[in-house]
């Protein structure tokens, strides 16, 4: 679905209004008092958060953000506030950030948290969107599109709820028992709950959904608001929640669990997930062959970082869409830490192979109904002014695309949180053993590399010498890419696709490339694809390739691992007894404390980062930054219950 963005209104007082639902977002008596009474009051806040390893809130209506803001706002302010603070939030018409930054100037107290949010607000595009705050201490997850949905696809245990949707009256979906038995499923036992509204439906709904629920003194005008809890069930049976301050398995402080991993592999999964794990707290140790990350199929010198859309918006397309704009908010996030990546959103020109792809195209493109800063249609003529080059036929541009340099954002990655990380940099794994707690990596001779309570395979290709192809169907796929001498400031200045990709000029060359050969294992330049990526460039740009030979190009061969679906495995890994098994992923065993990233093929760049992000987010028991249809598409054990041709990709 497309998402479409609220219109900035205000009544005749100045209070935010919404022309659609024909209604106000907050309390003509004040926006961040209403937050702050209704919202952590009513959910017992900051008492509830205090001495907690995580706190988990989420919100049924953003708005203009003032719920989050003041949220945030408090925490930062309580010297025994929770270790993280996660907020997750739905809205169907979110507003554009300058809508954002006029409305935000209303509140100055929140000056410095408001500028941040916005620093990071997400192109309006459907789905999940991760934000990381405050020294990512604090993380935002925005779900924009119907409630109803997200609230399916969410994955997370959550301690208090925030009820802030327009008017029953107005907008009765949001009030529903559907939305209301969502909640509850997403519910931490003891959960709290809060909202303005005290219509006897929205009291109905909540009890049938098993929350408890009292009349308190309102805000404003309101005499009145609900506050709430959600009551244990014990052989269908409701059973009181604790009272308010009891001690409960919830609430004790849990016993430190390890936060040590040992990872193989430092391409582009092994840095990114290391970052990520880091950033928790964690302890890393990063094995790799090589004497450098980013050695192996990570280390072009510059690769596409775009997304995949196609008209059904399917798993592929929405992954893509998620993973590169998460990319690029990761990418500004490490620069503005102080590391260097080597990136340029320049834009991403994608060309159709003919008249019927380019209908195809444009179809796909009035059905999404993105931001066309993120993607429009372009004919040939723009096509032609955005590439500087005379081409026959337009496209797809990407505007908020571009080129990335693998390496760099790999240095970048293990450099930002370097004092957790132990680079294990010329040792190659040639046996892994579980010792019934550890995972320990041993090399050739038998001598221990390193040793931790949980491992993750990030090898490339090389998973395959550690977990069989009947459990993990992963093949090799041979990339060549060649590199071509370049002026600078030469024409393109953009990306440009097309059954292949073209780099803009990079220290006075750029990519063209890159072959595709499914289990082709000669590791040598071959001058034929040198020959194939030439006549790929000049079908792309039309006499591009003149003077050019095949013969004296420069190139890099690189082994990307790729799986049949061409989706990436992310997870845990699958163990034998699984093999036969019938039933569902959540049913099926799986070797103790082992994960595996890969399966990226030629998308490393698209989807390495938000991969990460996404296991670490199940390794910490954080809630997850992707949907849930999406992680049970990434599964690794996926393929066990609909088992894979050998060595075959899915076009």
């Amino acid at each position: 679905m497309s998402i479409i963005p609220a219109r900035l209104m205000v009544t005749a007082d100045g209070t935010p209004r919404s022309e659609l639902y024909d209604d106000i977002y907050h309390s003509a008596a004040g926006g961040a008092e209403e937050a702050e009474h209704v919202f952590l009051a009513g959910n017992d806040l900051p008492q509830h958060w205090q001495q907690r390893e995580r706190f988990v809130v989420l919100e049924i209506g953003f708005g203009l953000g003032l719920n989050f803001l003041a949220t945030w706002a408090a925490w930062r302010a309580d010297p025994q506030r929770s270790a993280r603070l996660h907020f997750i939030s739905c809205e169907l018409h979110p507003f554009s950030v300058a809508d954002l930054t006029q409305l935000h100037r209303r509140w100055p107290q929140f000056a410095e948290l408001s500028a941040e949010l916005r620093a990071q607000w997400p192109a309006l595009t459907p789905g999940l969107h991760r934000l990381h705050l405050d020294h990512e201490r604090v993380s935002l997850t925005l779900h924009f599109g119907d409630a109803r949905e997200g609230l399916a696809q969410i994955v997370a245990q959550v301690d208090a709820f925030y009820l802030d949707g327009f008017s029953p009256a107005k907008n009765p979906a949001l009030w529903s028992p559907k939305v209301c038995h969502l909640l509850a499923r997403l519910g931490a036992p003891g959960a709290t709950l809060a909202t303005w509204s005290v219509a006897s439906t929205v009291r109905d709904h909540l009890r049938y959904a098993g929350f408890e629920t009292r009349m308190a003194p309102g805000f404003g005008d309101k005499r009145q608001m609900l506050r709430g809890r959600l009551l244990a069930r014990r052989d269908g049976r409701a059973v009181p929640p604790p009272e308010p301050g009891a001690e409960t398995a919830r609430t004790r402080a849990a016993p430190p669990r390890p936060r040590h991993a040992l990872i193989v592999g430092a391409g582009l999964a092994g840095c990114a997930l290391s970052e990520r794990l880091a950033a928790r707290g964690w302890r890393i140790d990063l094995i790799d062959a090589e004497e450098a990350p980013a050695s192996g199929a990570s280390g072009n010198l510059a690769g596409v970082l775009r997304p995949l859309p196609d008209i059904d918006d399917s798993r592929m397309s929405q992954l893509t869409r998620a993973g590169t704009l998460y990319a690029w908010r990761h990418i500004a996030r490490l620069r503005a830490a102080g590391h260097a990546v080597r990136a340029d959103a320049c834009g991403v020109l994608h060309l159709a192979r003919d008249q019927d792809q380019a209908r195809k195209m444009r179809a796909a493109v009035e059905a999404l109904a993105l931001p066309p800063t993120h993607l429009r249609h372009v004919d040939a003529v723009e096509a032609s002014a955005i590439a500087a080059w005379k081409l026959p036929i337009g496209g797809w541009f990407f505007g908020d695309s571009g080129w990335v340099q693998p390496p760099s954002l790999c240095a970048a990655n293990l450099a930002r949180h370097a004092s957790h990380i132990n680079a294990c940099f010329g040792r190659k794994v040639s046996r892994l053993e579980h010792d019934g707690s550890h995972w320990l990596a041993m090399d050739a001779r038998g001598e221990l590399i390193a040793r931790a309570p949980i491992m993750v395979l990030a090898a490339g290709i090389a998973v395959r010498d550690f977990i069989a192809y009947d459990l993990l169907p992963v093949v090799s796929a041979r990339g060549q890419v060649s590199l071509l001498p370049a002026a600078k400031h030469s024409a393109p200045q953009v990306v440009v696709c097309r059954d292949g990709y073209v780099s803009p000029e990079v220290d006075g060359q750029r990519c063209a490339g890159a072959t595709f050969a499914v289990d082709d294992d000669d590791e040598t330049l071959r001058t034929a694809d040198h020959a194939e990526n030439l006549a790929k460039l000049d079908a792309m740009l039309p006499g591009m390739a003149t003077g050019l030979s095949a013969a004296t190009l420069a190139g890099r061969v690189g082994f990307r691992p790729a799986s049949p679906d061409r989706l990436p495995m992310v997870g845990a890994l699958p163990a034998q007894a699984a093999l036969g098994h019938t039933g569902t992923l959540a049913d099926l065993p799986r070797q103790a404390a082992a994960y595996v990233l890969s399966g990226y093929g030629a998308r490393g760049l698209a989807w390495s980062q938000i991969a990460a992000e996404l296991l670490a987010s199940q390794l910490e028991g954080d809630p997850l930054p992707l949907e849930r249809a999406i992680c049970e598409a990434l599964d690794p054990a996926r393929f066990l219950l609909r088992a894979p041709v050998a060595g075959r990709i899915q076009d």
